[in-house]
């Protein structure tokens, strides 16, 4: 397994694990950080052995977002903008796209593009400890790293507006109540919760969830008669798969299916 710094990267029963590990910052993102979380995707996207990916930080936090810091020492004369366009976009929409299912384990703060990075994941189950912000505003910048895109979409206009123009720290209960996080646990309990998760998708048809997931994605941008054609095709697609017959006669003979991702 590659040697990372600021990440932990682990793999077990087909559930791959990146841990942000920079406890002692909140897990603040520094251009170390976000290169190896990419190289980190990178390979759990590549290994046959991964069929589910859980993203969480170590400590208290999730993640706090860009690591200011780090700007600060690079001097005024960073541009923002273009940091954004080399570390965070190709970062977002490799995690959006990723082919196997993600769920992010926030196990506390959540800020900035932090958020953004939960966000970006399929599903996200909190602690009854995690926090929720749209901190850019509170230094006089905008949302980035798709928030914008992915706000709006799980919590409505004025709700994404509210959030990202106040910045105001939203707790666990509400996040749930707005439709932000899909499970709710208590601290000692999340990690056994979202690993449950994750093993039963896991056991799941790898080329059916990818292209369930594609669909959905698609399905967002495009009408209705391009969604079914689109359905169409990979319907077609996965009729011709062995997780096809193997789901078909696992249920006739009334047992587990066995799938193999073939």
């Amino acid at each position: 397994m590659s040697e990372f710094r600021d990440i932990v990267y682990e793999l077990s029963d087909g559930v791959a694990t990146i841990a942000l590990n920079r406890p002692q910052a909140l897990n603040a993102l520094t251009s170390q950080a976000l290169t190896e979380l990419a190289t980190a995707l990178t390979l759990s996207a590549e290994d046959p052995a991964c069929r589910v990916l859980i993203l969480t930080g170590r400590g208290r936090g999730f993640c706090a977002g860009q690591d200011l810091k780090e700007h600060q020492a690079q001097g005024v004369a960073t541009d923002i903008g273009e940091h954004v366009a080399r570390y965070y976009n190709p970062l977002v929409l490799k995690l959006y796209h990723f082919a196997k299912p993600t769920i992010a384990m926030v196990n506390g703060v959540a800020a900035g593009a932090g958020m953004s990075l939960a966000l970006a994941c399929d599903f996200r189950i909190a602690s009854q400890t995690a926090r929720f912000s749209q901190a850019f505003v509170k230094i006089g910048l905008v949302p980035d790293s798709g928030s914008s895109y992915f706000l709006p979409r799980l919590v409505g206009v004025a709700r994404a507006l509210e959030m990202a123009m106040l910045g105001d720290v939203m707790d666990a209960a509400t996040a749930f109540q707005w439709g932000l996080v899909h499970r709710l646990v208590e601290p000692e309990t999340l990690e056994e919760e979202t690993f449950n998760w994750a093993r039963r998708l896991a056991e799941g048809p790898p080329l059916a969830l990818a292209m369930i997931k594609e669909s959905i994605h698609r399905g967002i941008d495009h009408n209705l008669s391009e969604s079914l054609e689109w359905e169409r095709g990979l319907q077609s697609a996965a009729a011709r798969t062995y997780d096809h017959q193997e789901g078909v006669q696992a249920f006739l003979n009334k047992r587990a299916p066995e799938f193999r991702g073939q």
